[in-house]
């Protein structure tokens, strides 16, 4: 069973449903929307008035990861994992969900995805309600308590080691991804005028060791045919602030064959 903790500073106590509400024995309480996702996120986490990504970013990156083309990436992913039917699995920084219902759908594990987007994890609350959403600033305090979660899940998202390590199971499996060094080149080359290879993995691994241990690493590549609104539409997602002349630049591109790819690590607590 997952147990969500407050997350009013200084009282981390267990929350418990009372209508449309989530309880603590302090009486903190905190709303659970219409739509069925739970507002954990207090004020003083808030890093804007509106956390998160922007409409425009969210429908974008919504249109390309529900596409054929980022299937196969999202597939090669999931067939990373091994999940058990009654385990509980978490998805950090889950946006809209996307990658946590495929893990659901594949695994018939019971699925959490938290976001500190409020727009994000309501969109995810009405497309998955068969999963659980919360809104919380995944930098500050994970709410759930110790070894609750047989497996957390951040993909290019965000990297937490010592949350991650204190609601991870003794047992459990932490999967990491980040674009891989060609990820998206034959744009970046295009609109940016850079197509610098950055391998993120000796940085990324660095930032879980010593509270984790490496298993596995793989480089996941697929190329995939994209045309203007895809290539929009992947940018807008991946790259937030593009300026005029680089969407400018996009709009001239048409088809175009796309690197798509991540490396993927899959660690054990140390």
């Amino acid at each position: 069973m997952v147990t969500l903790l407050c997350t009013v500073h200084g009282c981390r106590q267990p929350l418990r449903r009372e209508g449309r509400r989530a309880v603590c024995r302090r009486r903190h309480s905190f709303d659970i929307a219409r739509s069925g996702y739970l507002n954990l996120l207090p004020p003083q986490d808030r890093k804007a008035r509106r956390p998160g990504d922007s409409a425009e970013v969210l429908a974008a990156r919504r249109r390309f990861l529900g596409s054929a083309a980022a299937a196969p990436l999202i597939r090669a992913i999931v067939d990373l994992m091994t999940v058990g039917e009654s385990d509980a699995v978490l998805e950090v920084g889950c946006g809209e969900g996307d990658h946590l219902a495929h893990i659901a759908a594949r695994f018939g594990c019971d699925g959490h995805g938290l976001d500190i987007s409020v727009a994000a994890a309501d969109a995810a609350a009405k497309r998955h309600p068969q999963l659980h959403w919360v809104v919380a600033n995944a930098d500050r305090f994970l709410p759930y308590a110790k070894g609750t979660f047989r497996a957390v899940v951040s993909i290019t998202s965000r990297m937490n080691a010592p949350e991650f390590r204190r609601v991870l199971h003794r047992d459990g499996t932490l999967l990491v991804a980040v674009p891989a060094p060609d990820d998206l080149v034959e744009l970046r080359r295009a609109a940016l005028g850079e197509g610098v290879l950055r391998d993120l993995v000796e940085r990324t691994v660095a930032t879980f060791v010593p509270r984790f241990a490496l298993a596995h690493h793989a480089r996941l590549r697929h190329v995939a045919r994209l045309d203007a609104a895809a290539v929009a539409d992947v940018m807008t997602g991946a790259y937030r602030g593009l300026r005029t002349r680089e969407r400018a630049r996009l709009t001239s591109i048409g088809d175009i064959d796309v690197t798509l790819s991540r490396d993927v690590l899959i660690f054990h607590p140390a």
